[in-house]
């Protein structure tokens, strides 16, 4: 008998919530992952891959990792389960849920999901159109990047952006509030490639990280002072005459209004504001005007604030005053989802509501929905999330899955803390397991993902979970009995979305990837889904929603009670607390740590190294300081969201967060987020 291994080399995608959606190449041996390594005929990640996706065998094969359901044993707040067969999680799920809508109503059931998995069968399928057939309270979805695609929406009419491969051409890059080179490192390697060709690049944001390292320039900014820097160069460009007088006429609206509102932004007031001296606002404003293309690349960190739609909309004006949209490898991007959008009413079903006007719950604000909400929320549903670790006012979170009356599910691949307050926790495939569709919101390619792999143990994708769950419950056969292919056509369906046609689900199986548009995009003018047409330098719509409809500065609505301004950043070895519990990664982390100004660190009698408690009213978390000058006077950093472990002295960071919401789309507001720092 032979006992020559087999070897195979395999297509995958990376399925993290991360803007490049790279094109993976997967050795197995026998059938098991050994390696992991970018697909180097992929077009634009071209086998280039992030360190924390090597370790994906790491995480599929983790000896935590969970492979069949269990039932709580225990308290909440511990990790006290036994098992169970599907057929016993199945008849409780579907027994509890009947029962809580014959007693309080569908809307006592809550879904909570985000980005675990960015398939779209996965995070925005099967499941939506389970949730929306129940009848469940709806969740808005607006963790991450709410404020700000709905400030650009306001400037741009969607996430409408240049094509990134186009970047190539770019002669002055500003990447604004963006850690490029740890979220979005396909962006930096193009933007390298267009530097050996002459382009300059220039950094924007509250500290200095990997990215200011790489970049030719760093501009230090304080929290939350962005759309004021913004206002500033505006101002220079006006008065200097470097607008392009022939672009405005032609391709937008309210650049009058807009005049008038950037003269009340002169450099000395905006250095006030801000901290970047006068005199480096005169010079940014002048090389941005007169450097064509120019392109701005806006990061998420921006839409954190209060004011983080505005501060967004702001920035995306900037473009349309030198006409860069005109010019190849010229403008803005927050997003590109519009270019690939999908068919979501076909594949989410809302027309299957009992109730068109069911309530919707922000996720943002969990705390208060499981604590003060009435009538209450009964049974909660979590999947491709961790709210105990990356929703907002950890502590009334937590307060709030430890209430005995609420009955919690939850759908993942490990005990994550969440679990600890769950009273059925039901075992996830890996996408590796999984038929999924994955559109980017950075690339313009959409790609079709097959298993390469059994699931493991006893898990369960997303689909399959709802798809019976919703079958059990006696719901329509011809809505829930389908197959992965045909949802994926539905979502294909391009009278949704002229771009998408030609690309079907029998054409993604032979080409793997393929691209919005056939790489070809309509003119600018027939891509702008603004309520006029033209880009909105004055949008009436704003207006009507009770906001300025010119750009303006506002300070941030954190009570001065604390005297530093704490921002809680994403690092460069997790994506959100994805990744954390992994032992390789957490080594090249080393541990949560607090950056401080050296002058702060003197007034208070802190040293590099020592532990600090940070505090304010909402909570507190003991962290190891470090101290220095990537950051400002007045402001601190942590970076990761770490799971809790005791005997490391980890804490999640979001016990300090708050639950208000943004100025726009209900975004949250992890940043502006006011603290003390005590001495232990």
């Amino acid at each position: 008998m032979s006992t020559m291994t087999k070897i195979e080399t395999v297509r995958s995608v990376c399925p993290f919530d991360c803007p490049d959606t790279c094109g993976l190449s997967v050795t197995l041996e026998d059938g098991r992952m050994t390696t992991i390594t970018g697909d180097i005929q992929h077009p634009v990640t071209r086998g280039a891959i992030c360190n924390k996706v090597r370790q994906l065998p790491d995480r599929v094969y983790h000896p935590e990792r969970i492979l069949y359901p269990m039932k709580r044993t225990g308290p909440k707040g511990t990790l006290s389960f036994e098992r169970i067969s599907w057929n016993e999680a199945y008849d409780e799920i579907t027994k509890l849920m009947q029962q809580v809508i014959h007693e309080h109503g569908a809307d006592a059931i809550l879904p909570y999901s985000f980005y675990g998995n960015m398939g779209i069968l996965n995070a925005e399928g099967m499941d939506r159109r389970f949730f929306h057939r129940l009848g469940a309270s709806q969740l808005d979805r607006t963790i991450c990047n709410a404020a700000g695609a709905e400030g650009y929406k306001y400037t741009m009419g969607g996430s409408i952006g240049i094509d990134p491969e186009d970047t190539v051409h770019t002669k002055l890059f500003l990447i604004w509030g963006c850690n490029l080179v740890s979220t979005n490192m396909h962006q930096a390697m193009l933007a390298s490639e267009a530097r050996k060709n002459g382009a300059t690049i220039i950094h924007i944001d509250v500290h200095r990280n990997r990215t200011s390292a790489w970049a030719d320039r760093f501009i230090h900014i304080r929290p939350g002072t962005d759309a004021a820097l913004a206002l500033g160069m505006m101002h220079v460009i006006i008065r200097d005459g470097l607008t392009d007088k022939a672009f405005l006429e032609k391709n937008t609206i309210g650049f009058k209004e807009l005049a008038a509102q950037a003269a009340e932004y002169n450099p000395e007031q905006v250095e006030e504001l801000t901290g970047v001296p006068a005199a480096e606002i005169e010079e940014l404003a002048r090389l941005y005007a007169t450097t064509n293309p120019s392109f701005i690349r806006i990061g998420n960190g921006l839409q954190h604030h209060d004011n983080g739609g505005m501060v967004v909309r702001t920035i995306s004006c900037l473009p349309a005053l030198t006409g860069q949209w005109d010019i190849r490898g010229g403008g803005a991007m927050k997003g590109n989802s519009w270019y690939s959008r999908l068919n979501s009413a076909k594949v989410e079903r809302p027309d299957l509501m009992p109730d068109p006007d069911t309530r919707t719950i922000s996720m943002n604000q969990l705390g208060d929905a499981l604590t003060e909400l009435t009538p209450p929320v009964k049974l909660l549903f979590v999947y491709n999330s961790n709210p105990a670790v990356v929703a907002p006012d950890q502590n009334r979170v937590r307060e709030g899955l430890l209430r005995n009356d609420l009955y919690t599910v939850t759908h993942d691949l490990f005990l994550t803390d969440t679990c600890k307050y769950a009273d059925i926790v039901l075992p996830a495939t890996s996408h590796f397991e999984n038929r999924d569709l994955y559109a980017s919101y950075w690339h313009l390619y959409l790609q079709l993902h097959e298993p390469i792999m059994e699931p493991m143990g006893e898990c369960k994708s997303n689909f399959t979970l709802f798809k019976e769950l919703g079958l059990r419950l006696g719901f329509e056969s011809e809505v829930f009995d389908i197959t992965e292919e045909q949802m994926i056509s539905e979502a294909l369906d391009s009278s949704y979305n002229p771009l998408l046609e030609g690309i079907t689900f029998e054409a993604l199986k032979q080409k793997t990837w393929m691209k919005s548009g056939g790489g070809t995009l309509p003119p600018l003018q027939e891509r702008i889904p603004t309520p006029s047409g033209k880009i909105e330098l004055y949008s009436e719509a704003m207006l009507q929603a009770g906001l300025s409809p010119v750009p303006v500065h506002s300070p941030l609505r954190e009570p001065s009670t604390y005297p530093f301004w704490l921002t809680t950043g994403p690092n460069h070895s997790f994506i959100n607390s994805t990744f954390a519990n992994q032992e390789r990664l957490q080594k090249l982390e080393k541990e949560p740590h607090l950056q401080m100004h050296n002058d702060d660190a003197v007034a208070l009698g802190l040293t590099d190294g020592e532990r600090v408690l940070v505090r304010n009213d909402r909570g507190s978390v003991e962290i190891t300081l470090r101290t220095g000058t990537d950051v400002l006077p007045g402001v601190l950093v942590t970076q990761g969201l770490w799971w809790d472990d005791k005997n490391r002295g980890h804490q999640a960071v979001n016990a300090l967060t708050p639950q208000r919401l943004a100025d726009m789309g209900g975004g949250a507001t992890f940043f502006s987020n006011r603290v003390e720092v005590v001495k232990l």
